[in-house]
């Protein structure tokens, strides 16, 4: 039997171990993949182990010995798990993972935003402090975050562990959900109401069809001109030439990102120009230890899938 990974180098850039899944079958490792090789290096694989590299109708038709697709991420968006479906192709993922990880990661990127701390280093090390007359200085306003509300879109995992770190941090939370969850230890607010009354807003929810590219103008008109924006979950969501010129424009205090619509995104991209906008190239999930569980977790499925009770389905 034979697996093929396409784009390993991502989950395993050297550190990990692929020697759990080489002992499941005949396995070829490729660092990257182009979705135009897909067919020629899949062809004999009865499973594919792949993390963005897009298996879409036209390329699974192709891939008559395929039996199974691993995902090695949350998000499933690049398989077209219909398509699989009606060819009884198993399509599995890995949920949870990366909770304490992307958290994490988008709390470094609210101090980023409120203490600059990457700046301020930078000035240190420039010299700048050398040179100064005072015992301190900010070339940035530094924000106090106690008091401020923190509006989280999205309240999976990752949202409902951000904002307990926020809170934490002395912050007020207010949360947006499709589904109302009265358990939730923040109160619900509608997303008009959200954008209006948050300082910080975070998204963390799935991209679909119904969600592609909704902050926009309408959303960020209401938002204060102090406030700013933060996703680590899916660029898609942003329409990034609004956000651009509400950054642009001073409508709008700051944005950080941990992804964009395209990635790597494109020279032209406008976001990468805006003001005040701290872009990090999509690494919250990429911990050692986020990429271990994934590890772990994707073996787990291969090997179910296997004993032919497949775990973690999806589609």
């Amino acid at each position: 039997m034979k697996i093929v990974v396409t784009d390993g180098y991502t989950l395993n850039p050297g550190d990990l171990s692929w020697k759990p899944i080489e002992a499941m079958g005949e396995l070829t490792v490729y660092e990257r993949m182009k979705p135009e090789e897909i067919v020629e290096k899949c062809k004999n694989a009865t499973i594919v182990v792949t993390n963005k590299v897009p298996f879409n109708e036209a390329a699974i038709s192709q891939l008559t010995n395929l039996k199974m697709i691993a995902v090695t991420a949350t998000g499933y968006n690049i398989i077209d798990v219909q398509a699989a479906a009606k060819k009884g192709i198993v399509v599995s993922n890995v949920p949870a993972y990366g909770t304490a990880s992307v958290a994490q990661h988008t709390i470094a990127l609210l101090l980023e935003l409120t203490n600059q701390v990457g700046k301020h280093a930078a000035s240190v090390a420039a010299g700048e402090w050398v040179k100064s007359p005072d015992f301190g200085y900010q070339i940035t306003p530094i924000t106090e975050l106690a008091g401020k509300t923190m509006g989280i879109v999205g309240w999976g995992n990752i949202g409902s562990q951000t904002a307990r770190i926020a809170q934490a941090l002395g912050m007020e939370l207010l949360y947006y959900n499709p589904t109302k969850k009265e358990s939730a230890f923040a109160p619900w607010a509608s997303l008009p109401e959200l954008f209006a009354k948050s300082d910080y807003i975070s998204l963390h929810c799935p991209l679909k069809p119904d969600n592609t590219g909704f902050v926009n103008n309408e959303l960020i008109s209401l938002m204060k001109p102090s406030a700013c924006i933060i996703n680590t979950s899916r660029g898609p969501l942003i329409n990034e030439q609004h956000l651009a010129d509400a950054l642009n424009t001073g409508r709008i205090a700051g944005a950080a990102l941990d992804v964009l619509s395209t990635e790597p995104p494109p020279a032209g991209n406008p976001l990468l120009t805006a003001k005040n906008c701290i872009i990090t190239p999509h690494n919250a999930w990429i911990s050692s230890e986020a990429r271990q569980r994934v590890m772990d977790v994707t073996v787990k499925n291969v090997a179910a899938f296997l004993k032919g009770a497949p775990v973690n389905k999806v589609g």
